[in-house]
Order: C-alpha cells, then structure tokens, then sequence
C-alpha cells in the first residue's frame, strides 16, 4: 500500500490530479466539498505526498536552514531546541550547521543552504560583517538573526537588551560590594562583547567608579578560558570582591578556579554569570546570572521567520525579549 500515488488517489476520489495537487498544497481555490472528499481519500489509502516532489512544483522545499557556531555548546543547544520545537509546529523540517564562528566557513555554509533550496535561514554567529549583510541582502529567502546582534538593524534579529543586563548584573555586584568588580568578557569585538562591556563600564561610571583594565580578562566563553582568566585575574590583582563573568559556562570555569586556589565562592569572591543556561543550577554554589531566553529566542526567531516565508505582515523586525536578575548561591 505504500506505493500510492497521487493518480489512485485522483482516480478513487474521482478528481483531476490538478484538483488532489491543490488540496495537498493548501491551495484555496478547491470547493470544501472536493477537498473534504480529497482529504478522506488520501486518509483512507494513506497517500504520502513526496516531500521534494512536491518542493519541486511548489518551489518550496518546507526545509529551514539553521547555522550555528557550536552545537556542543549548551547556550546554542537551548536556542536550536527552540528553534527545532517551532520549526515542528509549523511543519518545517531542519537542516542544522556548525560554523565554529569563522567568517568563511558562514558564508560558505550560507551558499550551501541556497543550494540546498532551503526556505528560510536562521543564523547564529559572532560578528555580523559587511560581507554577511550583503550576502543577507541579496538572498533569494528571508533570513532572521537569533542572539546575534547587526548593529545596522538592516536584518531582523531577536535578542536581549546586552547593554542594560550587563548593567544590572554590575551594579547588582557593587551594590553589594562597594567595590569594582573584575570582568570576564568575551574574545572577539563582536557587537554583543561591546554592548556587554558598555554595560559594564556604565554601572562603575554611574556609581562613581573607574575601570581597571587589568581587572577586565577575555575568554572564549568556554569553561577551561573560565578557570584561565580567574587564575590571571588573581596573579595580577589584589583578589577582586567580585567578578561579573559574560557567560555561565566561563563562569563555572571562574568558581573552580577560585575554589582551587582556596578561595570560597560567595564569601570571599562573588561571581554573576550571563545566560541562564541549565549549568548554573548544576555548578556548587548555584550560580547567580541574568536570565536570557534561549529557548526563547530561538522559537521567536523561528516564528519570524515563517512570517517573512509565508509573507505575513511584520511589524517590528528587531525584537527585543526581556531579561531578568536571577539571584543564586554564587552571591551573599
């Protein structure tokens, strides 16, 4: 039975083929009683339509594109569950690729989604170049940004406030340290780093403080440049009250480091971390962060993204989501 076609199913509903084509297709133009009739058949023979045959008459293939710097990493793995969960409910399938943050690697990774005739791309990534917003601009499918940031605006995109969130997690630091707290951004000058960073310098400037640049350390945001950053942190320094850190895996490698050289984690130095993401519950003390969405981000993004596939209107094209404090063990 598995070799229905759509010939038995026109020949037993006794309809053209064009007619059992539109029902499968969702097109309106077929009378409720044809389709009601269509749509009993192809329940009673169990008529499959083939996924690319019907990608090739309609021109849509129902596959997104999803590229990502790192699945390994927890932060993405909770954005793609997002995107994967809406990419479902609408009836796409995925196609998911790692990028590993390096610009040609993007670009090429775009040029293959094309070619694979996806509908939509996600992107996920470090900087957003020239060359990226022009590749963006000249594709021939929409494309939708998630925690990744164009500081142009010219493609849409879901994030947080990184600015205003960095903000918070400072001055929550110093409110109850009376002191500067130490940094631990992230490698690249991608935008995000940047509004991290402005964040950051605010809260000192606006509690009267100056930045020591030998209190702000980079990392890559993985857990080993965690424990790396602490252990410079602490060599260069006097030992900081506490330390803000850009993203809860780095900020695991922060407590560990601080834990091996003896220190207590929150007593004698605090530590904030940045993303929420099921790490900060699985580290001892539980970690402090500010709480960004992922899963979030990435089903919003999805569902951007099937508004500018299926041309609905759009009414912002960068969407802001909120944040939050969410206070744990790893601060007094």
């Amino acid at each position: 039975m598995s070799n229905i076609t759509i010939y038995d199913v026109a020949r037993e509903a006794n309809v053209s083929m064009a007619t059992v084509s539109r029902v499968v297709n969702g097109n309106p133009n077929v009378k409720p009683t044809t389709r009601k009739k269509v749509l009993a058949t192809i329940e009673r023979l169990g008529y499959r339509p083939n996924a690319v045959a019907r990608g090739l008459a309609s021109k849509k293939t129902t596959t997104v594109g999803a590229i990502i710097p790192d699945i390994s990493s927890i932060f993405f793995a909770e954005l793609a569950r997002g995107i994967e969960d809406i990419a479902t409910m609408y009836k796409y399938n995925m196609i998911l690729s790692n990028s590993d943050q390096n610009e040609d690697k993007e670009i090429q990774l775009i040029n293959t989604m094309l070619e694979k005739q996806v509908d939509g791309i996600i992107f996920m990534g470090g900087n957003i170049s020239e060359q990226h917003v022009q590749q963006f601009k000249s594709s021939s499918v929409p494309v939708v940004l998630a925690a990744t940031y164009d500081e142009n605006n010219e493609i849409p995109s879901v994030n947080i406030d990184y600015e205003q969130a960095a903000f918070e997690a400072t001055q929550f630091l110093i409110e109850q340290n009376k002191a500067v707290p130490a940094f631990v951004s992230g490698l690249e000058e991608t935008h995000i780093n940047q509004l991290k960073y402005k964040g950051y310098a605010r809260a000192l400037n606006e509690a009267g403080l100056s930045v020591n640049e030998s209190l702000i350390v980079k990392g890559d945001y993985s857990y080993s440049s965690g424990i790396e950053a602490v252990n410079q942190l602490l060599e260069e320094n006097e030992k900081p009250e506490a330390i803000f850190v850009a993203s809860d895996e780095m900020a695991l490698g922060v407590i560990h480091g601080i834990q091996d050289k003896g220190y207590r984690v929150p007593d004698d130095i605090e530590v904030f971390g940045f993303d929420n993401t099921r790490l900060a519950t699985m580290v001892r003390p539980t970690l402090s962060t500010i709480v960004q969405p992922m899963y979030d981000i990435g089903a919003v993004a999805m569902r951007l993204l099937t508004k500018y596939m299926n041309k609905e209107e759009v009414q912002d094209q960068k969407v802001v989501l909120p944040h939050r404090i969410e206070k744990r063990n790893s601060t007094k």
